[in-house]
């Protein structure tokens, strides 16, 4: 603990403990003293040994706390400090929405272990990069629902993007209705840059409101919409619901890239193709790297003093001294 204590503390004027040089000279000037005082009292000890007593082992005390006590002393006048540095972080965030498509194919097994727990690895890794950025959650399949409304809470965020599930939703691909949720949780934002990031792997097929429709809408609240579509080549093998149980089908991966494509130009985002776990995660980077928050880390450091323990103990160890010299090594005349 004394350790740690001192890995903490830091001398401003660590010059003073040039004075620790005196110490020899004290020390010397001592034995020296008690030398020629234990020569004149020679004869007398040798007549009488017995007069010898615990007295005499530790005559040596008062002079060791006369010490300790100046070394505190010079420590104190070192000025010992300890220092506190604290940073937050100032500037611009980006008001973003991760919308994931939760639909029943999103458990195909061509992503480890599938789409949708791939989808929520790397969106969970998204939010751990972010800084000052507000960031929400939106879900959809047949339908849509605001998982997490926007927060600068992340863990709050993380939380809602591993409680996502397939079959919280009717089932189905509303791409409209999930991009038009996602839209509606950023239209009243006063953040100069908004973005959506919708992940999909099928071609919209349900929901009350028209991809392109939405996509009109998030054009004019100047909302910037990235699209990812998610699936291998050809077909992937996805577990399906039969009367003898669970089994493995091979679907094929339908993804309506014109219509995504469509979405991220006009709205200034960008299309990205996602085959396998690894070409997920290095979208999910580039995006990272395009969408950064102008934040601006500030250190500020604080000082304390801590001379006040050291000036303590220089006096405790005086007292200790003056008592002896008054009352166990009194000298009567």
């Amino acid at each position: 603990m004394i350790v740690d204590y001192f890995n903490n503390i830091h001398f401003t004027q660590p010059w003073v403990f040039g004075l620790f040089i005196i110490f020899p000279i004290l020390i010397y000037w001592y034995i020296r003293k008690s030398g020629r005082r234990n020569s004149s009292l020679k004869l007398s000890t040798a007549a009488a040994p017995g007069l010898g007593s615990w007295k005499t082992s530790f005559r040596h005390l008062p002079f060791i706390f006369r010490l300790l006590s100046l070394g505190f002393i010079i420590t104190a006048l070192a000025n010992p400090q300890v220092q506190n540095q604290e940073q937050h972080a100032e500037g611009e965030g980006i008001d973003i929405v991760l919308c994931i498509d939760v639909s029943g194919s999103m458990t195909a097994q061509d992503f480890t272990p599938n789409r949708l727990e791939a989808a929520k690895k790397v969106a969970a890794d998204f939010v751990k990069k972010r800084v000052t950025d507000r960031i929400g959650i939106v879900i959809f399949s047949g339908e849509s629902f605001t998982q997490c409304p926007l927060t600068t809470d992340y863990n709050v965020v993380l939380a809602a993007i591993d409680n996502i599930h397939n079959g919280l939703l009717e089932d189905g691909t509303a791409i409209g209705s999930g991009l038009s949720t996602s839209v509606d949780r950023l239209r009243n934002s006063s953040s100069k840059s908004k973005v959506v990031l919708l992940l999909t792997d099928g071609e919209n097929n349900g929901g009350l409101i028209d991809p392109k429709t939405a996509k009109e809408i998030a054009k004019a609240f100047g909302i910037k919409v990235y699209t990812i579509g998610m699936g291998s080549d050809g077909y992937a093998p996805q577990p399906v619901n039969t009367d003898i149980g669970v089994v493995m089908q091979n679907e094929k991966v339908s993804i309506d890239e014109n219509l995504l494509r469509e979405i991220a130009g006009e709205t200034g985002g960008k299309y990205f193709r996602a085959r396998d776990n690894q070409s997920l995660s290095s979208i999910y980077q580039f995006i990272d790297e395009l969408e950064k928050s102008k934040v601006e880390l500030i250190s500020t450091i604080r000082f304390q003093d801590k001379f006040f323990p050291f000036v303590l103990a220089a006096l405790f160890f005086l007292l200790l001294e003056i008592i002896i010299n008054y009352t166990i090594f009194r000298k009567f005349p």
